[in-house]
């Protein structure tokens, strides 16, 4: 059992963010994919999943993560038993569009019955906290299941 730690990412923030969340979480066994080379198919209901994810342009999801939550909404998968948390990477000036992109996946994912858990991140590139250090303060915070330390 794993916890797979999931980034879509435009500049690169997202991956980053990603490897502070994974080295918080390094009891674990953990593994580190871009949505870009991970399909829904590996989505795996004995896994805890964690979407590390930027918004990009108008509030979307970042290019390359587009393709994963398009084939994620045909595929339409059972993805009941799968638990996940979000953190979400944004900028406040948006406004109505911030963190947009962490709020697309949670609510792509729940559509296919799988469980947000822990508190849904989103922080704000207008602040002077660092996105890494927030990470790695929330990832210890995540009530990640038993059976994903195993």
């Amino acid at each position: 059992m794993r916890v797979v730690i999931l980034f879509g990412s435009e500049m690169g923030t997202a991956e980053t963010v990603a490897g502070s969340v994974a080295d918080a979480l390094a009891a674990h066994d953990v593994s580190v994919y871009d949505l870009g080379d991970f399909a829904v198919e590996d989505l795996d209901v004995h896994d805890f999943h964690i979407i590390v994810c930027s918004t990009y342009g108008d509030g979307d999801l970042p290019t390359g993560a587009e393709p994963f939550f398009d084939e994620l909404t045909a595929a339409a998968p059972d993805l009941t038993g799968l638990r996940f948390a979000v953190f979400g990477l944004g900028d406040s000036i948006y406004g109505d569009t911030f963190n947009r992109g962490g709020e697309i996946a949670a609510e792509r994912l729940i559509e296919c019955g799988a469980t947000q858990i822990g508190e849904h991140a989103r922080h704000d590139a207008s602040t002077e906290i660092r996105a890494t250090h927030m990470a790695r303060d929330w990832a210890a915070t995540l009530p990640i299941p038993a059976f994903a330390s195993a």
